[in-house]
């Protein structure tokens, strides 16, 4: 199994930039990609930005230039640099990992809200 303890999350004038952690602990080295996604009220879950064991990097169309993915393995932690911040981006962050078996854990998500 995998936990995943997000942090990092607040409130934000249009503009500004925040960092958000994912802290991974648990079977680690299962794991094969991680990432972010957001729900904002109202909508459904989406992409934000992922990362493979590889390094290979994947955003969101609506974050690319803005949003930056980044990782420490030797703390097991994930990052999200966030920039340039807008109204829409408000919502829930979740961590989610996906294991080699295929199997997924989310963590329980930071709040992060932007002020216009």
């Amino acid at each position: 199994q995998v936990q995943l303890v997000e942090s990092g999350g607040g409130l934000v004038q249009a503009g500004g930039s925040l960092r958000l952690s994912c802290a991974a602990s648990g079977s680690t080295s299962s794991i094969n990609v991680i990432g972010w996604y957001r729900q904002a009220p109202g909508k459904q879950r989406e992409l934000v930005a992922t990362i493979r064991g590889g390094g290979t990097t994947d955003y969101a169309d609506s974050v690319k230039g803005r949003f930056t993915i980044s990782r420490d393995s030797a703390k097991n932690t994930v990052y999200l640099q966030m920039s340039s911040l807008k109204p829409d981006d408000t919502a829930v962050y979740y961590c989610k990992t996906t294991i080699w078996s295929g199997h997924v854990y989310w963590g329980q998500g930071t709040q992060v809200t932007v002020s216009s």
